[in-house]
């Protein structure tokens, strides 16, 4: 149902000159969930989080933030979310407590209660003893739990946090993670990163993105699935592949040769000998195996492919 989800994204798009950068993105985000969006440079993870964000429109699809629509009533759904962009919006010249007090504002927290705001967000961000000392005066940790603190000081249910562990020491690191842990108790979360082990660390789901698309959307250490291999005595393209109900993404391992990651849920392996047999494919080998999710990783987005052309 709708309201069992802080955030839900159906058939989110952008294009760009002609060129689709997002295609047709679906995401649902439970009460107290930690979803990592892991993707390679280029993946598309920005600008779905700006679209998410609502800093940048959609060509298609919808966003709903604690059942308001993103488009329809955007300060109604602003006032349930919490931004991080990949530079955080802080300015050196001002206080920490300045800055909260100003984010504060622009949020419409209520004069009397932004002191009780400001007061709770130092304290969840472990920056207790900071309200008086200049933004530009902080290490770059310190910088970006300022950065996470402008983002809750309105208690919103969605945080959206794009590459915080960015440019980050060991040490630094490892608080914000422990930061980003906390914030599941009152918030959902997605964090976004390019850097595998930094998602594994924080989210207890992952949805993988390449070329604009998600192509793996599973929880961590799930029982999800296996991944289906398969080898054809006739050849067969991708899209002939992903168009069948139940699977997500197709890889080929050589012209005869493929392996299929099934959609959430799914297990293909019977459709997918119907269907060899159906057509007449020649299904020569059906094969399932689990693999890391390194090894998903590398396989899912180790194939280029040409610029997809906008719809017309």
């Amino acid at each position: 149902m709708e309201s069992d989800f802080k955030l839900r994204a159906q058939g989110l798009t952008r294009d760009y000159a002609g060129t689709r950068a997002v295609d047709g993105v679906d995401i649902a985000l439970a009460p107290g969930e930690i979803l990592g969006l892991l993707g390679p440079n280029g993946a598309g993870k920005t600008t779905t989080l700006r679209m998410l964000a609502g800093t940048l429109a959609a060509t298609a699809g919808t966003v709903t933030l604690a059942g308001h629509d993103l488009a329809g009533e955007p300060q109604r759904a602003k006032r349930h979310l919490g931004y991080l962009p990949e530079r955080p919006p802080v300015y050196p010249e001002l206080t920490v407590d300045e800055y909260l007090g100003f984010c504060a504002r622009l949020h419409a927290v209520p004069r009397r209660q932004r002191r009780e705001a400001i007061a709770a967000a130092r304290a969840d961000c472990g920056l207790e003893d900071t309200g008086r000392r200049l933004i530009g005066h902080l290490s770059k940790g310190y910088q970006q739990r300022v950065g996470i603190a402008q983002a809750i000081v309105h208690r919103p249910d969605v945080v959206i946090l794009d590459e915080p562990t960015a440019g980050l020491d060991p040490n630094q690191l490892r608080g914000i993670r422990e930061l980003i842990a906390r914030l599941s108790r009152a918030h959902s979360v997605i964090i976004s990163s390019h850097i595998l082990s930094e998602i594994q660390a924080t989210a207890a789901r992952v949805v993988i993105m390449h070329q604009g698309r998600i192509v793996f959307d599973e929880p961590l250490g799930g029982t999800s699935a296996p991944v289906v291999e398969i080898a054809l005595r006739e050849a067969v393209t991708a899209d002939s592949l992903t168009g069948l109900d139940g699977v997500a993404h197709a890889t080929a391992l050589d012209d005869h040769r493929w392996q299929l990651t099934p959609a959430p849920g799914c297990d293909i392996r019977e459709m997918i000998a119907e269907t060899a047999a159906g057509r007449g494919w020649g299904l020569l080998e059906l094969g399932a195996a689990r693999y890391s999710l390194e090894e998903r990783f590398a396989a899912l987005t180790s194939r280029d492919a040409p610029p997809r052309e906008a719809a017309a």
